[in-house]
């Protein structure tokens, strides 16, 4: 069983949670966690480069002297790879770099990442979250009575909140996530991991459904 201290958000203590790890994985499968944040990667590039071949660049298509007599090299026109403001020899034409994994595989690698954060250390269960004002150094002041502000930290909440966000956007290490939207690829980018109360009871109800196969 994994036993973690429940936190407010003042940083006291105000109770314990315990959980089976396997109700999240049976264990840690670190081909797989790479996999998926490869796959996460690559469908973040946005692949819109592109240049321009020797018939798309300005410029004519006669050539620049005769082939013979000249004591030059030959030469065809100035569109040209090998001359200045000639088109590209390779040119680069978008792509779509994107991809998919199977569905149960990522949530299982989800599950797997959550994990490692309790089984390292780097998690931190809150209480609850609620912002008595809209304002960023109050969200400030929770990152930094938890002891997390120095770091990278993922806040995982229990849905969206159009407050949390408003108030943790301008906050550079601060990436806020409704437990839904948990994916491991935000989970193992970021150093830390906040999570609320509320927020694990979901996740850890919709894996006991995804293992029933409903």
């Amino acid at each position: 069983m994994i036993n973690v201290p429940v936190v407010n958000m003042a940083g006291e203590s105000v109770g314990t949670y315990e959980f089976d790890p396997a109700e999240l994985a049976k264990g840690i499968n670190k081909q797989m966690l790479h996999d998926v944040c490869v796959m996460y990667a690559l469908n973040q590039r946005v692949g819109t480069s592109r240049t321009k071949t020797r018939g798309e660049v300005a410029g004519s298509t006669k050539k620049l002297f005769k082939q013979k007599g000249t004591g030059n090299a030959r030469a065809g026109t100035k569109r040209s790879p090998t001359r200045r403001h000639g088109g590209h020899a390779f040119a680069k034409r978008p792509k779509d770099w994107s991809y998919r994994m199977p569905r149960k595989m990522l949530q299982a690698a989800t599950r797997m990442a959550l994990l490692s954060k309790f089984q390292d250390g780097e998690a931190v269960v809150l209480n609850e979250l609620k912002l008595p004002e809209q304002k960023t150094k109050v969200v400030a002041g929770v990152l930094k009575a938890l002891g997390v502000s120095d770091q990278t930290c993922l806040l995982a909440i229990k849905e969206h909140d159009p407050v949390v966000w408003k108030c943790s956007r301008n906050i550079e290490s601060l990436w806020v996530s409704p437990g839904s939207n948990l994916n491991a690829y935000d989970l193992l980018h970021q150093k830390r991991l906040v999570i609320t109360r509320e927020a694990m009871d979901e996740i850890r109800s919709r894996g006991k459904v995804v293992e029933a196969g409903v």
